[in-house]
């Protein structure tokens, strides 16, 4: 007896062929079959396997579950285990500890002000338990149930917090030598490669030669790097070229993660990128990317200031926003030079919309732009974001209306593209991604707009991010391998989400499985938490 038999099916097993009718069969966790089965009578010698539950999936596609290559559900997979944004919309497997600012590993100063720093990215749970120091702590965490699967990788700014500090220095030698030893303990333990945030503090204080060194171990255990660059603005062709020289002088295999062209200088310049990608790939440097199908993007509001102003961590910036003339600065360097944190663009505040807030009493600023707060009150935009940045503790998320479209769809189609949701799930008005980018692939860029083909783009959301992850048993639709797996209506398959209502259920996405087991069953969320860790593999992928 098998556990479960799917029938009636197309089957579309992301490797980027065409979909046929199969029906498949789930036994012990692992699909077992995929062939043309019969539920009901089951005679000796026949091609009809028995199952203990049958599940009718006439008119649906059944394809490996999404991999979402850039979350940020660090601490909310743990706190809020239902994770019903991500596994509702067919993900089952998602890679955090990204942008260089994680949990794990950590030490107690450290975890304290990687909270703070990152709050606005990950909530602050209550009587929540930090037990874990180590990579290996924090992967057996998630081993003790968690919605979907999840992967890791060490966050290259928690490193130099840990070891550096805070201040804009290079690395000594011996500090150099320790984060490289933290980072291949990391890698000994299961993290899949090192990410790193190069306009976030401090882990932007890192030069290139850094960074390389850094990467080399990375090599060393066939890991990736996932760095959000320096800049997505006005210096973003420089800034890739940076990412792309690390991974040829170090030998890393190279994921450029929410691989965009933003802000006013970059618009129709995606092509640009994807000229200098194709010109590495000539080469031999081995890069991947990702992306999320909106325009608008997501950060803190913090984020967006000059690095100066962060240097010695978040008391020291605290005090300098209060400061007349550290404020004066701060204003003209975002209104009239820009800033390395707003990616050396001038700070259009109509373009920075307040996502979420931590403080209860500035909840009405939620899902108003800058300017249109200071219009209200009668005050400068940057009277307002120096008041939210204080009163929030530095804890405000925004949304940035920053990108372009057309640079989104000459991305999307690259072979090299994968993708990611980078979702923040918390938050009075989160980006509408965290519960909609993998639908929203489906309906608005495959049945819509006809971008990509359905079994191209079902590649580009499985088997493809499985081999970068280097899963030879995840990402198909295959005997042998795990059965996660996505039943979707290819007609009815749609993003519900909106800027203005984010947290809604997808439609169209009937069954999803972990594992062999459903976390969502005819649409709703199950309480199954069959999701593990999935540690870092020396085997190539064999897609």
């Amino acid at each position: 007896m098998t556990d479960l038999l799917i029938t009636g099916a197309t089957v579309i097993d992301g490797t980027g062929a065409a979909g046929f009718r199969a029906d498949v069969a789930v036994d012990a966790g692992r699909i077992v079959a995929v062939g043309n089965y019969l539920p009901g009578d089951y005679l000796p010698g026949s091609d009809a396997l028995p199952a203990d539950r049958v599940i009718d999936a006439t008119g649906l596609v059944v394809a490996p579950g999404f991999i979402d290559m850039h979350a940020h559900s660090d601490l909310q997979i743990l706190a809020n285990p239902d994770h019903t944004a991500k596994v509702s919309q067919g993900v089952t497997l998602e890679v955090l500890g990204q942008d260089g600012l994680s949990f794990a590993p950590i030490d107690d100063p450290t975890r304290t002000a990687v909270r703070r720093q990152i709050a606005g990215w990950n909530g602050e749970p209550d009587d929540f338990d930090f037990s874990w120091s180590t990579v290996a702590g924090y992967l057996d965490r998630l081993d003790q149930g968690i919605a979907c699967n999840a992967a890791y990788l060490v966050p290259q700014g928690t490193l130099r917090m840990m070891v550096v500090g805070t201040a804009n220095r290079p690395a000594t030698p011996a500090e150099l030598d320790e984060m490289k030893r933290l980072l291949a303990e990391g890698l000994q333990q299961g993290a899949v490669g090192m990410s790193s945030g190069l306009t976030y503090t401090p882990g932007m204080f890192a030069d290139t030669a850094e960074l390389v060194e850094l990467c080399r171990v990375v090599a060393e255990y066939g890991g990736y790097y996932s760095p959000h660059q320096r800049s997505y603005g006005k210096g973003a062709l420089e800034a890739y070229g940076e990412m792309i020289e690390i991974a040829r002088q170090s030998g890393c295999a190279l994921h450029l993660t929410h691989a965009t062209m933003n802000f006013e200088p970059n618009k129709g310049r995606g092509v640009d990128l994807l000229a200098m990608i194709d010109e590495a790939l000539a080469d031999g440097v081995d890069i991947t990317t990702d992306t999320y199908p909106y325009l608008p993007g997501a950060t803190t509001l913090s984020a967006i200031l000059p690095s100066w102003s962060a240097e010695g961590g978040s008391d020291a910036l605290l005090a300098r926003l209060a400061d007349p003339a550290d404020r004066e600065r701060i204003t003209y360097e975002l209104e009239q030079v820009g800033t390395d944190g707003c990616h050396g663009c001038v700070t259009d505040w109509n373009t920075i919309e307040i996502g979420g807030v931590k403080n209860p009493t500035l909840r009405g600023a939620v899902g108003n732009t800058v300017a249109e707060i200071a219009a209200g009150i009668g005050k400068p935009p940057s009277w307002v974001f120096f008041d939210l940045l204080i009163r929030d503790n530095l804890a405000t998320t925004i949304l940035q209306h920053v990108g372009h479209e057309e640079n989104v769809q000459a991305i999307m189609k690259h072979p090299t593209h994968t993708g990611g949701s980078d979702a923040i799930l918390v938050g009075g008005k989160p980006h509408p991604r965290a519960w909609g980018t993998f639908p929203r692939y489906l309906s608005q860029y495959v049945r819509e707009l006809g971008v990509l083909e359905l079994a191209d783009c079902i590649h580009h959301l499985t088997g493809r991010p499985a081999r970068r992850l280097r899963l030879n048993d995840r990402g198909l639709v295959r005997e042998g391998y795990h059965a996660d797996l996505v039943l979707f209506d290819p007609a009815g398959v749609r993003d519900t989400a909106t800027f203005d209502n984010p947290r809604q259920q997808a439609e169209g996405i009937p069954w999803v499985l972990v594992g062999g087991v459903p976390v969502i069953e005819n649409g709703h969320r199950t309480n199954a938490l069959p999701g593990r860790a999935i540690r870092r593999s020396t085997q190539e992928g064999n897609i």
